[in-house]
């Protein structure tokens, strides 16, 4: 019994949240590019890695027109969390 008890604790450790959300849409047509931005924050406080803002992500999809802008955040108990900002256009 105690090792099931540890391994429903080990795994509960190795569990992950992911959402995804719309954030924002315009009128533009919803296009065929799509550019991500992503960065990692250790306990919502430390925060590295590549900006992960709007502007970043249609930078790096080539995007001038932007139709959509989604936000995913993937969450690891509160001690690692990625921001991934998508967007979708022209």
């Amino acid at each position: 019994m105690k090792k099931f008890f540890a391994l429903v604790g080990f795994v509960a450790l190795l569990t992950s949240c992911s959402l995804t959300l719309p954030v924002s849409a315009t009128g533009n047509d919803l296009g065929s590019k799509v550019g991500t931005a992503s960065g990692t924050c250790f306990l919502y406080q430390l925060c590295f890695g590549a900006d992960a803002s709007v502007a970043t992500a249609a930078k790096n999809g080539g995007i001038t027109k932007i139709s959509t802008v989604d936000l995913t955040t993937k969450n690891v108990l509160g001690i690692i969390v990625t921001y991934t900002c998508t967007v979708t256009g022209e």
